[in-house]
């Protein structure tokens, strides 16, 4: 992969700041398009790249689900300073958005869950991650490998950096943050905008229509239903309607910036 294309990126220079995420074996590439969106409209981006991310598949041996979450909790806490900060995450970056948001209520002012990875969609993938949870399918097949990304539009399927492999031990680390989504989400006490596609090869819309109804402690939340593109959202065909509905979700918390402040531990409990 390329580094520069693949690389963090970090846009606008509002006061008002969005962590974005991106996905498992994606890259800040992914979200970029929604990125440079929000920042269109005022807001200040930032998009990390996940350790073992976005370069070489052997750099992804040495990382488990808890140094992506590492980095996404480092990133908040410099990125947080005493306004609330605005988390958006792909999906297995809406997981750990949603990780996030439930440690972090005095941080986290609003959340955007887009196409989040709590389930897989179709047999093999059901398959693949029953394996997972066990070291069988590590030993016989220690590699996954990746032929493509699940987009759509053929200019931007053409353009997608992508990871030719993976190592089928990181799958259980995906498969513990969608384990630790449930009590999560029980948890989480900011508005929130779950986006789905509905035509998604890799994980399905249901899973996200299911997380939005533990989303039990939220003010608010609202579920976006894409009928257009695949599990890339933002770089595909639906990528503008994205933007524009996370853009008016975030400036309607953005308004309501004068009435926010952190709940106490015990909201919503």
């Amino acid at each position: 992969m390329d580094p520069e294309k693949t690389a963090p990126f970090e846009l606008g220079r509002g006061e008002d700041v969005c962590l974005l995420l991106h996905g498992f074996t994606g890259s800040p590439w992914d979200v970029r398009p929604l990125g440079e969106a929000l920042a269109a409209r005022g807001l200040r981006v930032v998009a990390p790249r996940l350790p073992g991310h976005g370069t070489t598949p052997q750099a992804l041996l040495h990382v488990t689900w808890r140094d992506w979450q590492a980095a996404a909790e480092r990133a908040l806490h410099a990125l947080n300073r005493g306004r609330g900060v605005f988390v958006a995450g792909l999906s297995m970056g809406a997981l750990l958005a949603l990780g996030l948001a439930a440690r972090n209520p005095e941080a986290v002012r609003a959340l955007t869950l887009v196409a989040p990875a709590v389930r897989f969609r179709g047999p093999r993938m059901f398959l693949i991650r029953q394996l997972a949870r066990t070291p069988v399918l590590e030993w016989t097949h220690p590699w996954v490998a990746k032929t493509g990304t699940d987009i759509s539009d053929p200019e931007a399927l053409a353009e997608a950096p992508v990871l030719p492999a993976f190592p089928v031990a990181r799958l259980r680390d995906l498969c513990t943050l969608q384990t630790l989504a449930i009590p999560d989400a029980a948890r989480v006490r900011c508005p929130t905008l779950v986006a789905v596609a509905e035509q998604d090869h890799v994980v399905d819309p249901e899973g996200g229509r299911w997380l939005a109804r533990r989303l039990t402690s939220a003010p608010s939340v609202r579920v976006l239903s894409l009928r257009q593109g695949f599990h890339v959202i933002p770089r595909d065909t639906a990528g503008p309607l994205l933007a524009v509905e996370v853009g008016d979700f975030l400036t309607q918390q953005q308004q309501h910036a004068c009435y926010w402040e952190a709940p106490s531990p015990a909201a919503g409990a």
